[in-house]
């Protein structure tokens, strides 16, 4: 199997090209996912992402977390995605539509004289806020806004926001690893949310600024994720600690991402580089 090995700010994928290049079969999806993301027998990422035509978009984008389980969304995966595209020519234009599970979202390249990307800006369209759509058992209509909810013996007071996959997002004054790896999971886990979902932890450095640490949801802690840097924005405009309009600056453990939520249309906007480590042949 041909593959790019690519990063958005260290959060890295095996990239498949499945308009020049063969993909497994859908039953050997999983499989490969979790084969290719072990460091030690395999190539090394937090998964595996595929590149495909679109009956709906200019294209298409699946992704697979490394324990095989397949995401809506990657807000770090569309940059990639984008940056791939077009270097390959299989987008001639700068502005062009993804397809996820999540929904199909719009993304504007900013290429170099070269024709290289480094940066990328992606609409991640309007966040969803409704328990039912997170999805998180209770009241469907309901919104979660720092509310404290009881995880086993503990307490801890989130807010629920869908980038197009869920995310619970939990406010620090001071970021932890040990406190994400215990905390993390335990949420993610958690019987409230069916699917599951990612966790944020934050810190407000100011109203533009803030320390970013996740656990993503079938991948446990990464660099980066760039739908978490867009729901943890919402999720500070919600609580009134930021404010609609202005480009927040989300510092991740693997780079700093853009953000900024509209009021002109409610949608969220992300910008952030791509780069490219590798490519090579996997033997399946």
């Amino acid at each position: 199997m041909k593959f790019t090995k690519m990063h958005g700010l260290g959060n890295s994928y095996i990239y498949v090209d499945g308009f020049h290049h063969e993909i497994p079969k859908e039953e050997q999806l999983k499989n490969t996912a979790i084969r290719v993301a072990n460091p030690y027998t395999g190539i090394g990422s937090d998964g595996m992402i595929l590149i495909l035509p679109s009956n709906t978009a200019d294209i298409r984008m699946r992704v697979f977390n490394n324990d095989g389980s397949e995401a809506k969304n990657c807000g770090n995966g569309l940059r990639c995605v984008s940056k791939y595209v077009y270097e390959a020519s299989i987008v001639r234009s700068n502005t062009f539509t993804i397809e996820t599970l999540g929904g199909i979202v719009t993304a504007e390249v900013h290429p170099k004289e070269n024709g290289h990307v480094d940066e990328v800006t992606v609409d991640m369209g309007i966040p969803a806020l409704e328990r039912a759509a997170i999805p998180m058992r209770g009241n469907d209509d309901e919104l979660v806004i720092n509310e404290r909810i009881s995880f086993g013996e503990e307490v801890h007071a989130l807010t629920a926001v869908s980038m197009g996959n869920p995310h619970a997002v939990l406010f620090s004054d001071h970021l932890d690893t040990a406190h994400v790896q215990t905390v993390g999971p335990l949420i993610e886990q958690a019987t409230i949310f069916p699917e599951g979902t990612n966790v944020e932890f934050i810190q407000m450095k100011t109203e533009q600024e803030i320390d970013f640490a996740v656990w993503e949801r079938g991948s446990g802690i990464t660099q980066a994720c760039g739908t978490g840097a867009c729901a943890a924005v919402v999720a500070a405009v919600l609580n009134e600690k930021s404010k609609k309009d202005e480009e927040v600056t989300v510092h991740l453990p693997g780079g700093d991402l853009y953000i900024t939520w509209s009021s002109e249309n409610d949608h969220v906007w992300m910008r952030g580089k791509a780069a490219t480590i590798c490519s090579g042949e996997f033997c399946l």
